[in-house]
């Protein structure tokens, strides 16, 4: 991942992108598609052609301001123009699957944002419609950008080089508060028709996703609680925070006043099919945390820690180095030997939030430019997404232990 592919920048062909969605997720894959080709030597050249949303002076005034040479209120035309290739979905998850799957039966190539979906049929429907796109030459990828963290992807490479040996214990966690206040208003993502889940959904996937993507093992089986704290909140919107925009109009009631119908937090054990034993937390009222993602790794010759809250910073630990020198040690990814850090700045100059999502454009173009399956795949979402639903389905019988499916 260090040493990158160098293209020459004459005479290379466009890649149109449509991207449907413009709130916090379309701000922040707007940056990416800007900066991506400043910093990265692609095959093709990302422009930025129409962004769609539902209201059209917001999503006129985020085109202007998002650098999108057009708007549009219907996604659906994205589908005809020919000048578009790839579909970039920013959208709540009650549309993944229709846009997508729309998208790839039209042969755009689809960046979808995570949870894949709402559902396990709706994610299948998706994976499937995925395969028969690839046997086109059509290719879909789910957006798991937190793989694309240097550290991250640095911490994979040392778990598939056996540094840590047999994998016995994976402790994650991903920690929000920006719903503590139970005036704050009743958001689309803390309603089950167009979120699917709340914290599980909208923040454990990543965690989930996380987990299986440095092990390279698969989560086998869980055992979990749910709860909802806040189960009324005042209707309306919330700025330009996570949860932006208003929810839709069946959750709300004459008196102003919506009903919460998702998870604020979820708590899981799990196995994986490595054997290991795994932890997941995933709330969104740990009050004083903000976007706090953490995972560590115990394995038979060593273990790794990542705390996203210092993302330039993998900490590591060779139990085969003697005694007397052996411990944690701090390993500050920012060398141009690192993961896509040769593309940014000088050693010791860290990355950010952003960063992550420029990374995931830069292999999702070099993917479409080569004919390869970009990773996560739908397959991977798919995956997710079962756990997701093992997750729900434990947590409402009592914490039973439930095999995930597939």
């Amino acid at each position: 991942m260090s040493s990158l592919p160098q293209h020459s920048r004459t005479a290379r062909p466009p890649l149109g992108v449509g991207m449907v969605g413009h709130s916090f997720m379309g701000r922040v894959h707007s940056h990416a598609w800007r900066s991506v080709d400043a910093f990265f030597d692609l095959p093709m050249r990302p422009e930025l052609r129409v962004v769609a949303g539902r209201d059209a002076a917001r999503v006129e005034a985020a085109a202007a301001r998002l650098g999108w040479a057009e708007s549009t209120t219907d996604w659906r035309e994205l589908l005809d123009r020919d000048d578009i290739a790839l579909i970039d979905i920013c959208a709540q998850g009650s549309v993944h699957a229709e846009i997508a799957i729309a998208a790839l039966e039209a042969g755009k190539h689809v960046l979808c944002e995570k949870p894949l979906a709402n559902t396990p049929a709706e994610a299948e429907a998706m994976a499937r419609a995925a395969a028969a796109a690839a046997e086109r030459g059509v290719l879909a990828m789910v957006g798991f950008n937190y793989r694309r963290v240097p550290a991250l992807t640095l911490a994979r490479t040392l778990v598939a080089d056996g540094r840590l040996g047999t994998i016995r214990h994976v402790r994650a966690r991903y920690l929000q508060d920006w719903i503590v206040d139970p005036e704050h208003p009743l958001v689309w993502r803390l309603v089950r028709e167009e979120a699917g889940s709340g914290a599980l959904g909208d923040i454990g996937a990543h965690i989930i996703d996380l987990a299986e993507f440095l092990t390279g093992d698969h989560i086998t089986g869980v055992s979990a609680v749910t709860e909802t704290f806040v189960h009324k909140r005042p209707l309306g919107t919330a700025g330009s925070g996570i949860g932006a925009q208003a929810a839709g109009p069946t959750s709300g009631s004459a008196d102003g006043i919506g009903t919460v119908t998702v998870d604020d937090a979820a708590i899981f054990l799990a196995r994986t099919s490595g054997g290991a034993l795994a932890t997941f937390e995933a709330t969104r009222f740990a009050t004083g945390r903000k976007n706090a993602l953490s995972i560590e790794l115990n394995g038979s010759r060593g273990s790794l820690s990542f705390d996203f809250e210092a993302m330039n910073d993998l900490w590591f630990h060779d139990h085969d180095e003697p005694a007397a020198t052996a411990g944690f040690r701090r390993i500050t990814v920012t060398e141009p030997t690192h993961p896509y850090t040769g593309a940014w700045w000088p050693p010791g100059h860290g990355l950010g939030y952003e960063h992550s999502f420029t990374h995931q454009a830069r292999d999702l173009v070099e993917a479409i430019a080569t004919g390869t399956t970009p990773q996560p795949s739908f397959d991977d979402g798919l995956r997710v997404q079962r756990v997701l639903a093992a997750v729900e389905a434990s947590a409402a019988d009592s914490s039973r232990w439930t095999p995930v499916d597939g």
